[in-house]
């Protein structure tokens, strides 16, 4: 199972300033060893929801660094909306985390 994502989301106004750390090896099927080529595994699709309703749907491919972040800002926001961020990756693993929108 993947480790948990770190998610922070603060609010500036009307605006969530949303902050995501995924905890992914993100292998390129390049990098060599002493036992040979270590397989492609990386985040293929990431989905960011607001209160339910898709705010970003990003597709990505192995050109993206280890433990990637991602940051983002979600209007309309209010203290206490719901944040949940989906990746999925190539391997077919699955990991979703949220995460509440704080008051400054």
């Amino acid at each position: 199972m993947a480790e948990p994502m770190k998610i922070r989301a603060t609010l500036q106004g009307d605006v969530a300033d949303v902050r995501i750390l995924m905890l992914h090896p993100m292998e390129t099927g390049q990098r060599k060893t002493g036992s040979g080529i270590v397989p492609l595994h990386f985040i293929q699709s990431v989905v960011v929801t607001h209160n339910g309703k898709t705010v970003l749907d990003a597709q990505w491919s192995q050109a993206v660094s280890r433990n990637p972040f991602l940051g983002l800002r979600v209007k309309s926001a209010k203290a206490g909306d719901k944040i949940a961020v989906t990746w999925t990756d190539n391997k077919g693993d699955k990991r979703t985390d949220e995460a509440t929108v704080a008051a400054p």
